[in-house]
Order: C-alpha cells, then structure tokens, then sequence
C-alpha cells in the first residue's frame, strides 16, 4: 500500500509554473500601464498659452492642441518605458514597485526600449511634419532632458527639481508655439515657478514621510534636508504669486469693458489656491499634484472660481 501511494507520488508531480505570458493583449496591457495613464493629465498644460490669449476655441486651435497633447504624452511615454526599463532589478526588490509590468516580467526590457525609440523618433517627427518646427525642436529637447535625467540627472542635487520643472514649462509653452503665440514673461514666471512650487512640496512631502525610515525610495531624498525643501516651495510660491500680480495688473488704468474687474480680481483666487495647496505642503501629504487638487473640494472650488474669472478677463480683451 505504501509502495503504490509512493509510486503515485513520483508519477503524478504537479505542473511546473508557466512563464509569464507574452500574449499580445496582457503585452500591450502592461505597455499601457508602464506609460502612466493618469500622469497624462499633466500635458492639459499644452493649453494654457492659448487660453491666455483667447485661441482657444476655434477649429484650428483645437485640432492642432489635441495633436500636441498626444505628441508630448508619446514623449513622457517613450521616457517612463526607458525609465522602468533601466530600473526593472531595482524595482523587483522594491515592495510596491515590484508589481510594475516591467519588473514584474509583464513587458520584455528589450520590448520596452524598442517601443520607447519608435516613439522618441515619431513624435518630434509628426510635430516637424504637422505642427512646427519650433514644436519639434522642443519635443527634442523635452526627450534629451528627460532622458539625461532617467541616466544621471536624478541623482545630481536641485539639477533633479530643475528638470521636473523645466519639463511642466516646455508643457506650457508648447500650445504657444504651436499656434504661434508670443508668450509673456509674466506667463512664463507664473507658470514655472509654480511648477517649482509643487514639484519641491511632493519633493518636501516624500522627504518628511520617510524621514528616518530605511528604504527610501529616491535615494537623493536622504542628501536634502527637509528645511531646503521647505525653503524652495515657499520662495516658488512666493515668485509664482508675485508674477501672477504683475500680469494681472500690468494693464492698470485701461477701461474695462465689462462691470467687474476680473482679472485683477483673479488674484484673490490664485492666491487663496497657492495657500489651500500650501496647507497640504505643510503636512508633508502633497503627493502628486493632480490627485491632490482633485482630492480637496475646496481646492476644486476655488479652481473653478478662478478659472471662471480668468476667462471673463480673457474675454474682455
């Protein structure tokens, strides 16, 4: 009886554990999924320049603003693939990351790069053959810089909080140039400086959260001090505010069409919006910045509100 138990044993081993799959629809799933779908609300800065001159609505605008939208999500795409890729074996150790699809053996490393040079290479040259030329060349740029920050610039102090910023701005101004709008210094102030401002508060919010905890997961965290942090998303708050006054008042004494003056009066907005993402800098719980203005209903308001006045000013140009 014990031999025949024995012999089934031996005879009837369980399967060996499949490899991952590399089906077409979990490959092009986990290639979604490494491209950060919900990072892609960022690029919606494409259309702040043409909504500050007023270019905002016409068939033309919009057409060529959903065609740059779609060019620098390609890009930030081609950038998080060669990210993941380069820190797939870091990531498998790490408790959260390790369920990335690279890492976690969904997507091939070599399927990764592959994927990402095709759309490093097709967007600047879509933007080059449908939009401009000055486009292209900054799509270039924001495809060097991002990926010179993925080899080495991440680990090089305030170069780091440089780049992410530089990267909101190159959003910014893109919709610009692709339209043709000069851009205002003012606007380009306002809007980098308060890119400055939420990327050291998720710098500054991820320092204080793992302050004295091994482990960190960016490793230049335990070289800045969470007094600097502080010190740089309050003087960016500063700047970004200050700018926004200047071009909110650098029409002073022109009549106003309507009976309101909005665009002064959407200073009171901006700035209650700079102090009600601030109390969340503070707390050290200013994460990324799209969840957390989507995440507080009072911030939501008070965007709303300012949005409203900012496109009343707009219209009584």
């Amino acid at each position: 009886m014990a031999e025949a138990l024995l012999h089934r044993q031996r005879t009837h081993r369980p399967p060996a554990p499949r490899p991952p799959s590399r089906r077409p629809g979990p490959l092009v799933g986990g290639l979604l999924r490494t491209t950060r779908p919900k990072q892609w609300v960022k690029n919606v800065l494409v259309v702040a320049a043409p909504a500050a001159a007023g270019r905002l609505f016409s068939p033309h605008a919009a057409g060529r603003l959903a065609l740059v939208f779609a060019l620098f999500t390609a890009c930030a795409a081609a950038v998080y693939l060669v990210n993941d890729a380069r820190d797939a074996e870091a990531d498998r150790a790490h408790p959260t990351k390790r369920h990335r699809p690279i890492a976690a053996g969904e997507v091939p490393v070599p399927v990764a790069y592959g994927v990402a040079g095709i759309l490093a290479v097709l967007a600047p040259a879509v933007a080059a053959w449908l939009t401009t030329p000055a486009v292209a060349v900054l799509l270039t740029a924001y495809l060097g810089m991002q990926l010179a920050y993925c080899v080495s610039l991440k680990h090089v102090l305030v170069v780091d909080l440089v780049v992410v910023t530089t990267g909101f701005l190159m959003r910014a101004m893109a919709g610009g140039l692709a339209l043709g709008i000069p851009l205002s210094r003012w606007f380009l102030i306002t809007t980098g400086f308060g890119a400055l401002f939420m990327v050291a508060a998720k710098r500054y919010s991820e320092a204080v959260q793992l302050a004295g905890a091994a482990g960190a997961t960016r490793v230049l965290l335990t070289e800045y001090t969470t007094g600097y942090l502080r010190f740089v998303w309050q003087l960016a708050a500063g700047v970004a505010v200050l700018g926004y006054c200047l071009w909110a008042l650098e029409a002073g004494g022109v009549p106003h069409p309507s009976v309101l003056p909005w665009r002064e009066l959407s200073v009171v907005a901006f700035i209650l919006a700079v102090l009600r993402y601030a109390v969340f800098a503070d707390r050290g719980t200013a994460g990324e910045p799209e969840e957390v203005v989507l995440g507080d209903r009072a911030l939501v308001v008070i965007g709303l509100v300012w949005l409203g006045m900012y496109a009343l000013a707009v219209a009584d140009r």
